[in-house]
């Protein structure tokens, strides 16, 4: 991210360069005007013309040439009324455009300050690492018998727990305790909302507000209105859900940094494309641009974007067409595409937006303005997609998404030549788990599993939840001998893990299967593979890792 002096020293080098380049934009304007025929309509040829007076009125004053998006906007509008009739220009019109190209040419002469104050630009936090929570939490309740069982259930999973049956106790003890995570109920015997009265009078004064999870038997509008006016960040309905409490304290208490948003930006225009990705790089995003649409799959498939910002007016193939080819791909159905053009219709923006955008920025853009609205769009594309994807208990991919996830990652390996392994864990025994101890403590133990990959492996590992004792882990970058000693230390550390139910401790075990994608080269061949190299593990007593070397040594 570079600081605010680079920045401006950046935007300044940008500027220089679009005005050394307006003389030849303004000679092949003109050119392209004087091969106009006479005598017809040429319908390629004008949309040509549109398209760099469009182009014009896009960037000129995002680049210091107010003066010269405002001829070029004149001008195109008066394209538009000629696009209608496409009929042969008469004397007339071609007089008119003569002269508003004479002036377009004198107001690149006219040059002012670029658009918007790029100074003092907000960094963007990633949504997860926009809260703070403590792993020390106090349970505030005056069931004193559930508030004990969670905090067993929240212990198991590394949290240091407080339990509190009273609002005077509970107030004493945060004088003492000003940064923990607290989960509170609503109600108490002496104020139906003593909850909620108790935290708003904690908030009060704080630079940073109190992280509060709400607690109720109550699902009323009113009293969810009440617990975001106290500032809550969630609200549970009883009985807890302990799945869905473990994932929101997870990500409140993560010690580990988010990837950073990514953007790819479709532009033909190279200085505007080059400026946006400033932009929001000095925002702390990740960027990948391209300039020619025809080249966007390749980009699209290994950057992963999530988001897209897509001009419409482009050579050879426009943003409205590019769009639909992205809808039409299935794990790209759900991307926010927002159009980012000097297009000022309305009816035009609308159409824009029902051929699969989200949303349509105009040309020119404050810098703020273009940040703030990426930002949020993809952090409620997360939010939502995190619904789509994730599995409820364990916060991992679920079975489709790992799916899909394997299908682009061993497409990836094969284009970049790398290695890549593809892993089935699957835990031992655990219908006896269920059966002996509960339903919940088997949770607790999927829980545990889930955790101790996420754990052990890297980001740029992919772990999902294949369905109920079972998991999935992409290894990038990873043969599969490698990845049987990586996943052999993982089952070592796993059987080693103390489960408590009941008072009962208890331990379990996994076995795993893995396969290479230098054998097996598809996805459904490597998935297979991994598959029956994990039955083979079980087949021959459990708790260990069996690799598939070739199609032969996976049949038994």
């Amino acid at each position: 991210m570079a600081d605010a002096n680079e920045l401006q020293a950046q935007l300044k080098i940008l500027c220089d360069a679009y005005a050394a380049q307006l003389p030849e934009k303004m000679k092949q304007l003109e050119q392209a005007w004087e091969q106009l025929p006479l005598d017809s309509w040429d319908e390629e040829g004008f949309q040509t013309l549109h398209r760099m007076v469009h182009s014009l009125t896009g960037s000129g004053k995002t680049f210091g040439f107010s003066l010269l998006s405002d001829v070029a906007r004149n001008l195109e509008d008066h394209f538009k009324q000629l696009a209608q009739a496409k009929t042969t220009l008469n004397e007339q019109q071609r007089s008119h455009i003569q002269g508003l190209m004479s002036e377009l040419h004198q107001a690149t002469l006219h040059r002012d300050a670029p658009v918007g104050d790029q100074t003092g630009l907000t960094a963007v936090v990633p949504l997860s690492q926009s809260l703070a929570g403590s792993k020390h939490i106090f349970v505030v309740d005056d069931d004193h018998e559930q508030a004990e069982e969670l905090k067993v259930q929240l212990c198991y999973f590394g949290y240091e727990v407080s339990v509190f049956s009273n609002l005077a106790d509970f107030r004493l003890a945060m004088q003492a305790n000003p940064d923990v995570t607290v989960l509170i109920d609503i109600n108490f015997p002496e104020d139906s909302q003593g909850g909620v009265q108790a935290i708003k009078e904690i908030q009060q004064g704080r630079d940073i507000p109190l992280t509060v999870i709400f607690l109720s038997a109550h699902n009323e509008f009113d009293a969810r209105l009440e617990a975001v006016r106290a500032g809550s960040i969630a609200y549970l309905s009883k009985p807890v859900n302990i799945g869905n409490l473990i994932d929101k304290l997870d990500n409140l208490t993560s010690t580990l940094s988010s990837a950073p948003y990514k953007v790819l930006v479709v532009d033909d225009s190279e200085s505007l494309s080059t400026y946006y990705a400033i932009l929001l790089e000095q925002a702390g995003m990740v960027v990948k641009v391209v300039n020619n649409p025809l080249d966007v799959m390749v980009p699209l498939l290994e950057f992963t974007p999530d988001l897209i910002l897509l001009d419409i007016y482009m050579p050879e193939c426009n943003g409205l067409e590019l769009a639909k080819v992205i809808r039409q791909l299935d794990i790209f159905v759900s991307i926010p595409i927002v159009f980012l053009s000097a297009e000022s219709d309305l009816d035009k923006q609308l159409f824009a937006i029902g051929l699969g955008g989200d949303d349509f920025l105009t040309k020119p853009i404050q810098p703020q303005h273009l940040i703030s609205s990426v930002t949020s769009r993809i952090q409620r594309s997360l939010i939502l997609r995190s619904f789509m994807v994730r599995d409820s208990l364990t916060g991992l991919l679920n079975h489709t998404a790992i799916q899909d996830q394997l299908v682009l990652e061993v497409a990836r390996a094969k284009r970049q030549e790398t290695s890549l392994a593809f892993a089935m864990v699957d835990i031992d025994h655990f219908k006896q788990v269920n059966d002996t101890y509960g339903h919940p403590a088997g949770d607790r133990v999927i829980k545990s599993l889930s955790r101790l990959l996420k754990q052990r492996l890297r980001e740029t590992d992919v772990v999902g939840r294949y369905g109920g004792e079972e998991f999935a882990v992409i290894l990038n970058n990873t043969d599969g001998v490698a990845a049987v000693k990586v996943f052999d230390t993982i089952r070592k550390s796993f059987s080693q893990l103390q489960h408590f139910a009941d008072g009962k401790e208890f331990s379990v075990t996994f076995s795993c299967g893995i396969a290479d994608v230098l054998c097996f080269n598809d996805s459904p061949k490597l998935g297979d593979a991994a598959d029956k190299a994990l039955y083979k593990a079980k087949h021959f007593g459990r708790d260990q890792v069996v690799l598939a070397n070739d199609p032969a040594a996976t049949r038994l």
